[in-house]
């Protein structure tokens, strides 16, 4: 009777093994993906987890493996199985029925911008007597945007304060939308979106918001993402780009027309599946916001994806290139930490080429008592303390 139990037992154990090595990942899929394709610094968002055994055989237990990238800090119980070290390492196991689904989501705050993608999920599986693993990899095409984190608002009025001022120094004939002045009746060719509600509510009729005006609207707004000193400063470099996505869409909303342009590679947005690697150029960044925000996404993808160590040509000869181009009454919009006697050479030849400059300086909050006096005749300088 044990001889024929033990039999049975090494039948059952072979054709287990038979059957798993040979059937176990059919009707198997294992799918992670970000349940959205961009969110700010410092947002939550979530990764959702399917898998599904669509066949008769069991599966006692399915090992599944991926890494993603340590900036995407899991929260609350997908904590549980992860380890961090180069990247952030997450193994779950499951158990499964024949034919069955099961859906987990993620969640977890992304605590640094960047284009993080997920390239491959391991499987393992076990058969009943758990002797051994069968090993699956199984490709994925998922990406998050992570924009650069959106300044305080307030901070960003003083700063279209201090552009409006510069426009508004100049002849008054296009009309400014940083600059209200007044409520008056509708008429058909305003527009839209200056209406005011709450007084049109008051009166019964429909009221629009009246502007003071300026002369040229134009605008460029630069920014300097090298860090070429031995100490490196990646804090001021990250407050760079933040200013330059919050002041970017604070611009497009008040229906501006204006350029951005950088001195690091222009990194092009990446469809499904692409691969970062073919993703940079080697020309200076440069892009055109046209009136009512287009291409705000455009910007904050090729922001999220930009690396200070990919800068392609020094800043003095960016604002060259610019003086060069002859702007004349041209306003400029310069981001950027550095203080060295090439970025004061190239902010002057912005001015001698009669252009106004606001030069927006990132420094610690350390620094702020040990900056000199600044005396630069059309450039106005604005400490801003991250």
């Amino acid at each position: 009777m044990l001889l024929l139990l033990l039999l049975g037992i090494l039948l059952a154990w072979l054709a287990s093994r038979i059957l798993y090595r040979k059937y176990w990942n059919r009707g198997l899929s294992v799918q992670i993906e970000f349940t959205k394709r961009c969110i700010y610094e410092g947002e939550r968002s979530s990764m959702r987890e399917t898998i599904i055994n669509d066949k008769l055989l069991p599966l006692p237990a399915l090992e599944v493996r991926f890494s993603a990238s340590r900036n995407l800090e899991f929260l609350n119980e997908a904590r549980a199985n992860t380890s961090a070290t180069d990247n952030c390492y997450k193994r779950d196991v499951f158990s499964f029925l024949f034919h069955q689904k099961i859906e987990r989501t993620l969640p977890f705050t992304a605590r640094k911008r960047g284009l993080y993608q997920i390239y491959e999920v391991t499987g393992i599986g076990y058969d009943f007597f758990f002797r051994s693993g069968y090993y699956v990899e199984l490709p994925q095409q998922t990406f998050l945007y992570v924009y650069p984190r959106q300044v305080d608002t307030r901070r960003i009025d003083v700063l279209c304060r201090a552009i409006s001022g510069t426009l508004l120094s100049r002849r008054r004939l296009l009309p400014d939308p940083f600059e209200f002045s007044g409520i008056r009746e509708y008429q058909r060719q305003d527009p839209v979106n200056h209406i005011n509600w709450k007084a049109s509510a008051r009166t019964g009729a429909l009221m629009t918001n009246q502007f003071n005006s300026t002369t040229d609207t134009s605008l460029t707004l630069i920014f300097d993402m090298e860090d070429k000193l031995i100490l490196k400063y990646e804090d001021l470099v990250e407050e760079t780009l933040r200013i330059v996505s919050s002041l970017s869409a604070r611009l497009a909303r008040s229906r501006m027309s204006f350029r951005v342009v950088g001195n690091a590679a222009d990194a092009h947005a990446l469809p499904t599946g692409g691969s970062p690697d073919n993703a940079i150029s080697g020309i200076p960044f440069s892009i055109t916001i046209g009136e009512g925000c287009p291409n705000i996404g455009l910007l904050n993808q090729k922001l999220a994806y930009m690396d200070s160590k990919d800068i392609v040509m020094e800043m003095e000869a960016l604002l060259k290139d610019e003086a060069s181009l002859k702007k004349s009454g041209h306003t400029y919009v310069v981001v950027s930490k550095n203080r060295d006697d090439g970025i004061i050479r190239g902010l002057r030849s912005l001015v001698l080429a009669n252009n106004e400059v606001l030069w927006v300086l990132p420094i610690r909050p350390a620094e702020a008592s040990s900056l000199t006096s600044f005396r630069e005749p059309g450039i106005t300088r604005i400490p801003w303390e991250i």
